[in-house]
């Protein structure tokens, strides 16, 4: 049996508007997935950090302020750096579609506008996220000679 989708939402920066995150955490959560939500302006460095200590699979970082291309390249560069970039990071909120292109070539896996059903957020991710491997990576045995 696959252990459970592990999503780690997080409102970045000065945005103060969590509405849309809490029912996109909710909904999540309703699915059969385990949602930690780290509340109001959190910073690059702290959701990182939050995400490799609860060992999620996912982190979804809701943006409203206009921040998303600082933001998202900085958490992705903060996954590289602490060699987790094995949590898959996707996002939403109100960000441009050429914005949202450019983010997805740095590595962000998803963005979901504005009014896109939680039925879709929550397929794509049973859809693209696998749980049940191992995390860790084992060397091969190298043979003696």
């Amino acid at each position: 049996m696959d252990k459970k989708i592990r999503v780690l939402v997080a409102k970045p920066g000065l945005d103060g508007h969590d509405r849309g995150a809490k029912v996109v955490a909710a909904a999540l959560r309703d699915a059969g997935m385990e949602v930690i939500y780290t509340g109001l302006h959190q910073s690059p460095e702290a959701i990182v950090e939050a995400a490799i200590q609860e060992d999620v699979d996912v982190i979804g970082l809701s943006i409203l302020s206009g921040a998303h291309m600082t933001i998202f390249p900085k958490v992705l560069e903060l996954l590289k750096k602490k060699r987790a970039q094995r949590i898959i990071v996707v996002g939403g909120g109100i960000i441009p579609a050429d914005d949202m292109k450019k983010l997805e070539k740095k590595g962000v896996k998803k963005l979901f506008g504005p009014g896109t059903p939680t039925t879709e957020i929550i397929k794509w991710l049973k859809e693209n996220v696998k749980t049940g491997k191992k995390r860790v990576k084992v060397q091969k045995k190298r043979r003696r000679k």
